[in-house]
């Protein structure tokens, strides 16, 4: 075993206090992957030149890194990329990050752009699960239905998850034309529930005008993650502050965060 190379001394890369024992072979591999943070590709005289080693060190370094998958070789430019383990490793710990966690920092940017209650729910059958929210501070708001499950078409997040569905989807959800309903503004009609869904994909956006408690409006949009699962965002106002221009603007505002939080389910 060998001490660190002089070069630590000007790696910025490092995470922790150093090892009482450092293997100076693992520290140069590791240190190789940590090259693609900031690189697409890495050379073998880069490679070579990073490490302060010779070419045929580097070679064997990377000629490991290759065998278990954490980097491949360009046939064309015979630079190495990063490869499929770390791809998957990647992937799988995205998987396993709490989606809370992930969505939080666009919900408080959403916040404070709003002033007013923020949600994220998932769709759970014919239900929308609201997992997240952000309450308003203000004397009159929305409170906060976090971990409340409703009835999907009787929200505007319920409905934005709906509208990704297909027409056999829907009707695999709702056999029946008659549906649940919370207020007398309530979407109670499979029909009419189709017709709004249609409105939905049109606008970009899903409105509930007091359709799930009196004196509560909401806008929202949905977003659907690689594996199929249907989420949706949404801010909820006090029915006397809503407007058409304000419904209008949160639904564009809606739409940004949302390719935002697309961008984060990978």
């Amino acid at each position: 075993m060998k001490s660190m190379p002089s070069s630590e001394q000007k790696d910025t890369s490092r995470y922790g206090p150093p090892p009482q024992y450092p293997i100076e072979s693992v520290d140069n591999a590791l240190r190789l992957l940590l090259l693609f943070e900031t690189r697409p590709s890495v050379r073998l005289t880069d490679a070579s030149k990073y490490l302060s080693v010779a070419s045929s060190t580097a070679h064997r370094l990377l000629g490991m890194l290759l065998y278990r998958g954490f980097v491949r070789q360009n046939p064309q430019t015979k630079a190495y990329e990063p490869g499929q383990a770390l791809s998957s490793i990647a992937v799988a710990i995205r998987r396993h990050v709490d989606i809370g966690t992930l969505i939080r920092p666009a919900m408080e940017q959403l916040f404070e752009a709003t002033g007013e209650t923020v949600h994220f729910a998932e769709l759970e059958g014919s239900n929308a699960h609201f997992l997240e929210a952000i309450e308003s501070q203000r004397a009159v708001r929305v409170a906060s239905r976090r971990g409340a499950t409703l009835p999907a078409n009787c929200t505007a997040t319920g409905k934005a998850m709906l509208s990704l569905l297909t027409m056999d989807q829907l009707h695999a959800l709702y056999p029946q034309e008659k549906l649940p309903g919370l207020t007398k503004s309530s979407i109670t009609y499979r029909t009419d529930l189709e017709r709004a869904l249609d409105l939905i994909r049109d606008t970009g956006y899903a409105t509930s005008r007091e359709e799930s408690e009196d004196g509560v409006m909401s806008v929202a949009v949905p977003v659907v993650s690689p594996d199929g699962k249907c989420y949706g965002i949404n801010v909820s106002v006090p029915a006397h502050r809503m407007a058409e221009q304000l419904r209008s603007e949160l639904g564009a505002m809606l739409q940004a965060t949302a390719r935002e939080i697309q961008s984060l389910l990978v």
